[in-house]
């Protein structure tokens, strides 16, 4: 019996993750800035999910891998129960799909948010 529970075992396929750090859902109101040579772009998405080191967020336009980016989080915790917050993360899109792309995070901080969330 006990062999035949191992077999079974074995036999399960589990997936493997491969990023570096888990990602988490987190669906917030995200406020998007594109960089471009001469201009930039600013628009409003939702993020999916988070990590330590990326952010995947919805768009509603063609974004381009390589470009460099900004997104504005509402955090979904308050400063002293009190303050609103958002996450600033900066970095690079380093992959787009219908409706998504996502941002590698090179640097980022928190923020008060003032009466003016973004």
């Amino acid at each position: 019996m006990r062999r035949k529970q191992e077999e079974m075992v074995e036999s399960v396929d589990i997936p493997v993750e491969r990023r570096r750090s888990i990602r988490f859902p987190l669906e917030r109101t995200a406020q998007i800035r594109i960089f471009g040579r001469r201009a930039e772009e600013v628009f409003m998405g939702r993020t999916i999910n988070i990590s330590s080191s990326g952010i995947l967020f919805t768009v509603d336009r063609e974004v381009q891998p390589g470009r460099r980016a900004e997104i504005a989080v509402s955090w979904p915790v308050r400063l002293d129960n009190n303050c609103p917050l958002k996450l600033v993360a900066r970095g690079r899109i380093v992959r787009t799909e219908p409706g998504k792309a996502a941002l590698q995070i090179q640097q980022y901080e928190f923020r008060t948010m003032g009466s003016n969330s973004f």
